[in-house]
């Protein structure tokens, strides 16, 4: 597995590196091809403590987990926790589903099953809408109307599918997807 450790207003000596290296380390045995997985850390810095975001890049899905917190290291040991559940998750939902193409760059047997399946895991709602074309002024101004935190529409300009979501550390997000509306 590739490390990258970056830091933001907060300097990564080589003890903090070393220590995420050494715990990131555990996470390796899930994956199949190690060269191809990069592992990216992001540690962040506040007044009151700090965040880390550990984002885990492979060529078939991405794994991400993000964690606030007083101590550097606990944030740390917290997010780890979390790909953890992330993992074993994917691997239940694999299994269950025979999604065999999105586990094929982890090892599922290196996963610790999950033990009990949560009710949180099931659709309990569709609805399907007609996407109107407007631009992301009108969507934004929808979105606060409706109170939700994201809107999906169709943008006027590009016609592309497109996500407006409210980001956690403020402002707005837009994810659009790449295949064009025929």
């Amino acid at each position: 597995m590739k490390y990258q450790i970056v830091g933001k207003n907060i300097e990564v000596t080589s003890a903090i590196s070393n220590t995420i290296q050494k715990k990131l380390e555990h996470l390796s045995k899930f994956f199949v091809i190690k060269d191809d997985v990069t592992c990216r850390v992001v540690v962040r810095s506040y007044k009151v403590g700090a965040k880390v975001e550990i984002t885990i890049f492979t060529p078939m899905m991405d794994v991400r987990a993000e964690v606030k917190h007083d101590d550097l290291y606990a944030a740390v040991d917290l997010a780890l926790d979390k790909l953890n559940n992330q993992l074993r998750k994917l691997k239940t939902r694999i299994k269950s589903y025979k999604h065999q193409s999105l586990g094929e760059s982890i090892i599922l047997e290196a996963i610790e099953s999950e033990k009990v399946q949560s009710k949180k895991d099931e659709v309990v709602r569709t609805k399907s809408i007609f996407l109107n074309p407007m631009t992301m002024e009108e969507a934004i101004t929808r979105m606060e109307a409706l109170g939700h935190n994201f809107f999906i529409y169709l943008d006027i300009e590009d016609k592309q599918i497109s996500l407006l979501y409210h980001r956690q550390d403020g402002g707005f997000g837009l994810i659009q997807a790449e295949n064009k509306l025929q």
